[in-house]
Order: structure tokens, then sequence, then C-alpha cells
């Protein structure tokens, strides 16, 4: 009898080959598969690290937006509203009235004429000389009378202009417009007026009363009767 020959080694080769191939298949399948869920448990944790990063975002900015309205409100808060239209217009009409008064006494004292002081009446243009003549005087009540009056006259405008005048509440504009005014009176005793000189330390007296009356009472009046409009 003939044995299996040739022929039948070579289909049991055959054979293993097929094997090893559906072998090397199989796991090339098992490995791609693996390689997939790798790849999706690295997207699932990187997308919900994302989704947590916008969460966390979003809290940021809605906090900031709380802060930012609270901000808005206490601001709101600490504004200074004006009175009553009533009494706005009371106050305005007082004041208007105050004025009057006032520039018919400064009329008085500084536009009268003194015959008695021609010839010790002398125009001063240097700032501070008149102030050292006060201040040398041998009697303060004299020094104090004459410093501390010029001061006074100046003290009314500090008060009424920001009540008056809404445009003219801020120092600087209360101080231009007292200099002015009692720059004009000055021109006006050194011109018109029989014993009276041109002084720019009176000026000077006169616009520093305004600084005070400003800061003891006229910034403070100016802010009720004519305050800012809060905004919207």
């Amino acid at each position: 009898m003939r044995g299996p020959g040739p022929a039948a080694g070579s289909a049991g080769a055959a054979g293993s080959t097929r094997k090893t191939t559906a072998a090397g298949k199989g796991a090339a399948a098992g490995k791609t598969a693996a390689d997939k869920k790798t790849t999706a448990g690295w997207r699932g944790a990187f997308g919900r690290k994302g989704a947590g990063e916008k969460a966390a975002a979003g809290k940021s900015t809605g906090g900031k937006g709380a802060a930012g309205k609270g901000a808005t409100a206490a601001k709101a808060g600490t504004e200074r509203r004006p009175l009553p239209l009533p009494l706005r217009l009371l106050a305005m009409a007082l004041a208007f009235a105050a004025m009057v008064a006032f520039a018919v006494v400064l009329a008085d004292l500084t536009l009268d004429p003194s015959p008695a002081s021609v010839s010790i009446a002398h125009t001063n243009l240097h700032p501070g000389a008149t102030l050292k003549l006060y201040l040398e005087q041998p009697a303060f009540r004299d020094a104090v009378k004459q410093i501390g009056g010029n001061v006074l006259l100046g003290v009314p405008f500090g008060i009424l202009v920001p009540v008056l005048a809404p445009g003219a509440r801020g120092v600087l504009k209360v101080l231009l417009l007292t200099a002015v005014v009692m720059l004009l009176v000055e021109l006006a005793q050194g011109a018109l007026v029989t014993g009276r000189a041109f002084d720019v330390d009176d000026v000077i007296l006169n616009t520093a009363g305004a600084l005070l009356g400003w800061l003891l009472l006229g910034r403070l009046l100016g802010r009720a009767v004519h305050a800012r409009k809060r905004k919207a």
C-alpha cells in the first residue's frame, strides 16, 4: 500500500497556514477594538473636563456680573439726591434776596466816598504790601478789623453763588467769579470814589473769604439744590 505521500503533507501545511492567518486576523481585530475603546475613553475624559471648565468659566462670569451690579447699586445709593422742587425754588429765592442785600451793603462799604482818607489812600499793585502794613500796626485789633473785614466781604460769594448758579458750583469758578467782581469794585474805587484807592491785597482777601464760605456751607448747599441726576 502507498502512504499519504506529498499530497497529504501539502493539505496539512495549508490547514496550518489557514489557522495561523485566522489567529493573526483575530489578534489584529482585538487590538483594533482595544485601541478604539482607549480612544473613546480619552475622548470621554477630555470631554467631561472641557465641560467642567466651561461650567466653571460660566460661574466665574456670573459672579463678576453680580459683583458689577452690586457695585453699581452701591454707587447709585451713595449719590446725593436734590431737594424737592418747592424747597429748591425757596432756597434759590432766599439766596437771591440775600445776594441783593449783600450787594447793597458792599456798595455802601466800598463805594462810599471818604474825604478824610485822601491823604493816606494809595494804590497798591504789589501783593502782600498792604497786608504787611496791617500786621505792623501797633493795635492788634486794627489789624484784625482790616484783614477780617475784607475776608468777611468775600464769604457771601462762596455761600450764595453755588446756590444761584448751577454751573458755578465748583470752587475754582466761585473763586474766579469773586475775584472778577471784587477787581471791578477796586477799579471803581480807585477811579471814581474820593478817598478810595485800588488795592490788590483787598481782592486777595475777598477771594480768600469766598473760599472760606464755600468750604463751610456753599458746597453743601450747592449739592443739595443742584445735585447731579443719577445715570441710568
